[in-house]
């Protein structure tokens, strides 16, 4: 079991620290792509330095390397274990390979430590875990930012009722702690990586989407 949970936390942190804003960057402007507006490796300031197709595919790779993390954990240890996805154990390691997916992102090893803020890698996560909750947090940000205009404001949002939504997900078949855990931590963990555009959003200086900001 250990070299099970290392290999799938090592796994996990590995996908979670692919830079894919940081390459898209130097492969498409032959910049890096952290000196430039707010300095973040995630799909919100590649569209504000390299546009719309750039920032969809970074979105959509950073997701998937969230999503990635969690299945492979997932068969690494139910296949080790011989135990089925309703295991507290396996909830338990799925989680916290899914949650080292999320340091990579915002840690990447090959960054020097300096990356994303992790809500698309969160919401990758998520939707390995359980798909119901993570379409339902992507619908939150979503209504959010229709209104808003607002990505830092529609990401929070979206996080503080990731809580919420999972409880409610998992009322009908018992709580599971070790997702109801992840989701308080992603909360918090989103909620901190945003500080400084919470201070703007108090501020009322938060650039909307179109508007060159940080």
């Amino acid at each position: 079991m250990p070299w099970l949970l290392i290999a799938a936390l090592g796994a996990g942190y590995l996908l979670g620290s692919i830079p894919t804003g940081w390459l898209a960057g130097h492969w498409l402007a032959g910049l890096d792509i952290r000196t430039q507006g707010s300095g973040s490796t995630g799909a919100t300031n590649v569209l504000r330095v390299l546009g719309k197709g750039p920032a969809l595919a970074v979105f959509l790779v950073d997701v998937l390397k969230g999503t990635a993390a969690v299945l492979l954990a997932r068969y690494l240890l139910e296949r080790g274990l011989g135990a089925t996805l309703d295991s507290g154990l396996v909830d338990w390691g799925v989680v916290v390979a899914g949650l080292a997916a999320l340091e990579g992102h915002i840690w990447p090893i090959w960054l020097g430590g300096k990356g994303g803020k992790a809500v698309a890698t969160g919401l990758g996560v998520l939707l390995g875990l359980a798909w119901p909750v993570g379409l339902a947090s992507f619908g939150v940000f979503l209504a959010v930012l229709s209104l808003s205009r607002i990505v830092s404001l529609s990401s929070v949002v979206a996080a503080l009722g990731l809580p919420l939504l999972m409880a409610a997900w998992c009322a009908p078949t018992g709580l599971r702690p070790a997702y109801l855990g992840l989701a308080l931590l992603t909360t918090v963990l989103v909620a901190w990586r945003h500080r400084a555009n919470l201070q703007r959003l108090w501020a009322g200086t938060e650039p909307r989407l179109g508007q060159k900001g940080t």
